[in-house]
């Protein structure tokens, strides 16, 4: 996978691109990272990007022509654009997981107020990372790029995503590891059975009764599949 990343701060993915899964899976080639400076595209000795908005108010709009024209100068049939704005659709991991299946993938940094609105037409989507305003978009496009990368076959192994939290809808059930006794705060004795059925009944459960506690919201759009209603019709006779 190649990801371009359109920014007035190319700076700031130094380190991010060295940490971890990313830097691991750029260094296997499993995903190429480039970036394309919006300045070196503005006209004129100073290389102004932006400017005060029609009609009044506080700030500055990044232009269309800096902004389009270095978009045009690495877009291709292949590739797909991503916006980063407050106002674009919520990001997910169903989205994660769609994007990761890209071959070209186009992350389009705005900073300052914003970007001229026109430029909205020029790409495929807008995506928001969540209900709050950022300086600049290169924070949420990290969160894009961690999320796809990592999803990239032979980032990690391939099921070690497979139970995580918004995989199925649900949040994933609690995990622990040694030691068992940590003063006194003991993992839950299933764990340590040896019994991988009741182990997996388990993990369910809790996935089940996590989400319903703290993400009403995600519990009450989930389809059940019918492992799940056995499991909850079970320990709901057993209370």
């Amino acid at each position: 996978m190649k990801i371009t990343v359109l920014t007035l701060f190319p700076e700031m993915y130094e380190n991010f691109l060295k940490t971890s899964i990313i830097g691991r899976s750029i260094e296997r080639g499993l995903a190429e990272v480039e970036f394309v400076q919006i300045r070196d595209f503005a006209p004129g000795n100073y290389k102004h990007v932006d400017d005060t908005p029609f009609g009044g108010g506080s700030g500055m709009v990044m232009k269309c022509q800096p902004v389009l024209d270095a978009l045009d100068s690495v877009k291709t049939e292949d590739s797909y654009t991503l916006l980063m704005s407050p106002a674009g659709t919520p990001y997910s991991q169903a989205k994660a997981r769609e994007l990761s299946k890209k071959d070209h993938l186009i992350l389009l940094c705005g900073h300052y107020e914003g970007l001229d609105a026109r430029i909205n037409k020029h790409v495929d989507e807008l995506v928001s990372i969540g209900d709050y305003v950022l300086t600049g978009g290169e924070l949420a496009s990290m969160v894009i790029m961690d999320s796809v990368i990592r999803l990239l076959k032979g980032s990690i192994r391939d099921t070690s995503t497979d139970e995580e939290s918004h995989e199925n809808g649900l949040l994933e059930y609690p995990q622990y590891t040694h030691p068992a006794d940590y003063k006194g705060d003991l993992v839950p004795e299933i764990l340590l059975s040896g019994n991988h059925a009741k182990i997996r009944e388990w993990r369910v459960l809790q996935s089940l009764r996590l989400t319903e506690k703290v993400r009403p919201d995600l519990y009450a759009k989930h389809e059940f599949t019918e492992e799940e209603k056995k499991i909850l019709k079970k320990f709901k006779d057993c209370e």
